[in-house]
């Protein structure tokens, strides 16, 4: 059964502490290259799965070495940072020349899926998910309440990136895009995020 009062309260704490988070930015820089529906639908999955996994781990999950993930993470951004930086440009996906749209679709959907999923790991928002399931046991509550939380965040960050992204020259968008994420890298491998 859920709890009405605790879904409140773990929904508000993630959703604050969510906000202005790393996955959040990543949501909001991908949003700008690419159509927000697979790029929401890859973040919620992403989000929903790394919910799963902090409930499931409880208060283990806080006991990883973080020193790991961070750098493990940071890895990831900055490999990110250095493929945005070198990819050519994507077609308008209002170009009717387009052969592939579904292609187009999936392969942002994965791309979100992957970049959120794997800077999602020992997240502060994860690990609050699993303090929080490790003093509650309420796995259901928590699990639906820190998801709606992401889901939120996400659907915001999705929205204002999809809009900066249609007023913005796509070239610069992407150089932007990848110092983001080259920041993130660096600031996760020093450990300062």
């Amino acid at each position: 059964m859920i709890a009405p009062r605790l879904f409140l309260t773990v929904f508000g704490v993630i959703f604050v502490a969510e906000l202005p988070d790393k996955t959040a930015l990543a949501a909001l820089v991908l949003a700008t290259r690419h159509r927000a529906l697979p790029v929401f639908l890859g973040a919620a999955l992403a989000l929903t799965i790394q919910s799963v996994v902090a409930v499931a781990a409880g208060s283990l999950l806080a006991k990883l070495p973080s020193t790991a993930v961070h750098i493990g993470s940071g890895v990831v951004f900055l490999g990110c940072a250095v493929l945005m930086w070198l990819r050519k440009p994507e077609a308008s996906d209002d170009d009717a020349a387009n052969p592939q749209p579904k292609a187009t679709f999936w392969r942002a959907l994965w791309t979100v899926f992957a970049v959120v999923f794997i800077a999602e790991w020992g997240d502060l928002t994860q690990i609050g998910t699993a303090a929080l399931q490790a003093k509650y046991h309420a796995w259901l509550t928590v699990m639906l309440a820190s998801t709606a939380a992401l889901w939120c965040v996400a659907g915001l960050a999705v929205f204002v990136g999809n809009r900066a992204g249609r007023l913005l020259d796509p070239k610069v968008t992407q150089k932007v895009a990848a110092v983001v994420f080259a920041v993130i890298g660096v600031l996760l491998v020093t450990r300062i995020v």
